[in-house]
């Protein structure tokens, strides 16, 4: 990955910009990695713990579920959490107690103690993909943000491509308690070095030139300070925050967007593994394989993704078609999964899963138009609530997959995920709109952070 200075450095800076944010998008990328494993690890397990426990498809749907009942419902306080703490101090300690969660999960006894260790995860996690989102936001300038947006999220694919058959062996080895273990202990070992190593851009290694270019190319090098005046003089907690993130109809098109996304997504981190298990008759190892294929399509879709919508942006197009052009390319590309339905050939079926997983990853950037959308003093609140909404998603697709699906049959669950896929084409094209920052509320008692620098809203259509 490969971020360009375009600002000529005033002489004044005395030297060359340092690349401190390089060292950021790599500890978000290992974060993110982490991250997934964690959601994961239940799929990867299941057909095993659901031998053990015997488990039907409904309760298998209700386990997989139990993350993103607490997931989504800790989005908003967790946007709310992240405008008032440091991601030095909030992403570790988020970091190692889930990963601690995910370590008992290897020890419980039963299909209960699953249940809750499980709900106790998404808790945990729920801060995670709003606080990467902070993170990029203060330390990338406009034209590098969706690069870095799509390099990190890439881990979310290479780790589980790369180490889904990592666990599967774990899991045939010894057994499907060590999957949670291992990655568990993993999790709190990284939650250790972020806090070791992350700073704020002026609190860090990056020169004054590096912070420089940053700034002038939109990034909020000063957020945390911004937020820390804007909260001593607006200490009280204000629901009419929460009010004016929802009644914006460009917010609410990300929000339903990112819903009908995530829910290929969903399908892919809880059923995908049973489904080739139990309804392809293959074997863990060779499973542990197959699912790695689609994972490999989706990292390369994300890696694409970010570098084609800033090289749009870098030649002169319109913020809103180089950020809105590859999500609605992506998703377009991601109804190539209802092929699955008609075929028998398990060679064709993961040729069908590849091309809608790649689409998936393609149109992941997402997050890139909750930066540029966003009230800059209500950031955090903005990207908790397009996370609590978008992961509704962890919640109804393993629950309704898992009631569509008979005992020989998943096709009713590939039409479901196509058809919110076409619905989410149809938010992105209707509801989003121009692509330019909202302002803060007119009564907000704080004024407009960015308009007070003098700085232009981006534009776009």
């Amino acid at each position: 990955m490969t971020f360009r200075n375009t600002r000529t450095i005033d002489p004044g800076l005395h030297r060359q910009a340092t690349r401190a944010r390089l060292v950021i998008a790599v500890m978000l990328f290992v974060t993110v990695v982490i991250n997934y494993l964690d959601r994961a690890n239940l799929s990867v397990a299941m057909p095993a713990i659901a031998d053990e426990y015997g488990l039907t498809p409904q309760a298998q749907g209700l386990l997989l579920s139990a993350f993103g009942w607490t997931y989504a419902a800790l989005q908003i306080p967790g946007g709310w959490l992240i405008d008032r703490v440091s991601p030095r101090i909030l992403y570790p300690a988020c970091l190692i107690l889930w990963s601690l969660a995910t370590a008992f999960m290897g020890l419980a006894g039963g299909f209960v103690a699953l249940i809750v260790l499980r709900l106790l995860v998404g808790v945990l996690e729920a801060p995670a993909y709003p606080i990467n989102n902070r993170v990029a936001t203060t330390w990338f300038p406009d034209k590098e943000r969706a690069t870095a947006i799509g390099f990190y999220t890439s881990g979310q694919f290479i780790g589980l491509a790369l180490l889904t058959p990592v666990l599967t062996w774990l899991q045939t080895a010894f057994s499907w308690h060590w999957v949670f273990i291992v990655t568990g202990a993993v999790g709190v070992v990284w939650g250790v070095v972020w806090y070791v190593v992350y700073r704020e851009p002026r609190a860090s290694k990056a020169n004054e030139a590096e912070i420089a270019h940053i700034a002038d190319g939109g990034g909020l090098v000063d957020i945390e300070a911004d937020i820390r005046a804007a909260s001593q003089e607006k200490k009280k907690f204000d629901v009419k925050d929460f009010a004016y993130v929802l009644r914006s109809r460009k917010l609410w098109g990300i929000y339903l967007g990112q819903f009908c996304l995530t829910s290929t997504l969903w399908f892919f981190l809880t059923w995908f593994p049973t489904y080739l298990v139990d309804y392809r008759g293959m074997d863990f190892i060779q499973s542990g394989f197959l699912v790695s294929l689609p994972y490999l399509a989706a990292l390369v879709g994300v890696l694409l993704s970010g570098v084609v919508s800033d090289a749009l942006l870098r030649r002169g197009r319109s913020l809103g078609f180089a950020r809105k052009g590859p999500i609605i390319a992506g998703l377009l590309l991601s109804t190539a999964m209802i092929g699955a339905n008609f075929t028998d050939s398990t060679a064709l079926v993961i040729t069908f899963l590849c091309i809608a997983f790649f689409g998936n990853g393609f149109a992941s950037i997402t997050w890139s138009l909750v930066s540029a959308l966003a009230p800059e003093r209500l950031l955090g609140t903005t990207g908790g609530m397009f996370n609590f909404i978008g992961n509704l998603s962890s919640i109804a697709t393993p629950i309704v997959i898992g009631f569509l699906v008979s005992e020989t049959s998943f096709a009713p669950g590939f039409a479901y995920i196509t058809l919110v896929t076409l619905a989410g084409i149809a938010s992105y094209v209707f509801l989003v709109g121009r692509v330019e920052r909202i302002p803060d509320r007119a009564d907000g008692g704080v004024r407009d952070v960015t308009q007070a620098r003098g700085a232009r809203p981006p534009s776009g259509t």
